[in-house]
């Protein structure tokens, strides 16, 4: 557990802040980034490398987001408490002045009081009842002058384990890619006649359209699979890790209304099938840059639109989980994220997939059919 043991010597002397939510969330998020380095050396010599590489890429993704999450929580509690001493100058000053005249370098003279033994004696009481108080001021500053000194600790260890797990999440990505191109044991339903997809994508203006004609591009098409929905509709989850950012029919800054959601994700993310299904088409269509339609029963469609990578052929039968491929938004220059730390600033989830289930040719609310309320 190298990642937990750097930051248990290196961010936490503070007790207090290590038991904090910001404290548990870092100690939280290295344990999933150590966790997910651990599958990742386990895939290498897994007998199912596609299965096990899919699982290391989600448990990158959700590690990279609680410790980008915890990242940011640690900078604006840092943030907090050096406002909080920045605008307690004046009374710290004043402060250590006075600890300075009753220091152990003080002489006895300055102890005593112009009214005599008396006014000295009462002195000494008033004294003796403030010590108390002032160890507990300076208990306090002591501390929050180390939480801040631990949070910049704990920012500049994060920054650094962010890139080492966005680095191995890339190296992840990249065996998947070879995991997927080497993969030629999945069944299939069908062949796809591409003289067929071509004349269909030109001759289509719209993806309603281009569904509609999906059953006139296939040969050698076999009895599909007895594979039924029932009892799943409204419990699948969603295929990628993200949030809803438009609804079915909600109106965008055009004013176009579509009637699929759209998911906000981050640069990269993986992208599986919620159920197992045949793969009727993959690969680019009319302006939705890469898309894939998934038929996991007969009569039902699921269409995910904006990939950048996509893995398959059309006619495969996957099972549930399978990636089918990946989104955008990675460096060309290095492959990985350009910032580790884009999180909360509004475009770490910068990738949009646009997801669309259509049952008996019409389409259906998505939000019916997954939990859009689950957060990857």
């Amino acid at each position: 557990m190298r990642i937990v043991a750097v930051i248990l010597a290196l961010c936490w002397p503070a007790l207090a802040l290590a038991q904090s939510p910001v404290g548990l969330q870092a100690l939280a998020a290295a344990d999933a980034l150590e966790e997910a380095s651990t599958m990742l050396d386990q895939a290498e010599g897994a007998r199912d490398r596609v299965k096990a590489l899919t699982e290391t890429i989600q448990a990158f993704e959700a590690g990279l987001g609680a410790m980008r999450s915890g990242l940011r929580q640690a900078a604006i509690s840092e943030a907090q408490i050096s406002k909080r001493l920045e605008s307690r100058d004046g009374e710290v000053a004043e402060f250590l002045g006075v600890l300075q005249s009753i220091g152990p370098g003080a002489s006895p003279v300055t102890l005593l009081h112009p009214d005599g033994p008396a006014g000295t004696a009462r002195a000494g009481m008033l004294l003796a009842e403030l010590t108390p108080a002032l160890n507990r001021k300076a208990d306090a500053l002591r501390m929050d002058l180390e939480n801040v000194q631990t949070l910049r600790a704990l920012q500049v260890d994060a920054k650094q384990r962010l890139q080492e797990g966005l680095t191995e999440v890339q190296a992840a990505r990249t065996a998947l890619n070879q995991a997927m191109a080497n993969r030629t044991d999945l069944p299939r339903r069908f062949t796809a006649d591409p003289v067929r997809t071509a004349i269909l994508i030109a001759s289509t203006e719209t993806l309603d359209a281009f569904a509609s004609g999906l059953s006139e591009i296939v040969t050698d098409e076999v009895e599909p699979a007895l594979v039924s929905l029932d009892g799943t509709a409204g419990e699948l989850s969603l295929p990628v890790q993200g949030l809803v950012l438009r609804r079915a029919n909600e109106a965008d800054a055009a004013g176009v209304a579509r009637p699929g959601i759209i998911l906000a994700t981050r640069p990269g993310a993986i992208v599986t099938t919620p159920t197992a299904a045949t793969i009727r088409y993959i690969g680019p269509l009319l302006d939705f840059g890469n898309v894939v339609i998934l038929e996991p029963q007969a009569d039902i469609l699921f269409v995910l639109a904006g990939l950048d990578v996509v893995y398959g052929e059309a006619g495969q039968v996957i099972a549930g989980g399978t990636p089918i491929g990946l989104m955008g938004g990675v460096s060309s220059k290095n492959g990985v994220e350009l910032s580790p730390l884009r999180e909360g600033t509004g475009t770490e989830r910068s990738e949009t997939l646009y997801i669309e289930v259509r049952q008996d040719n019409s389409p259906q609310d998505p939000a019916n059919w997954f939990r859009t309320d689950e957060d990857g």
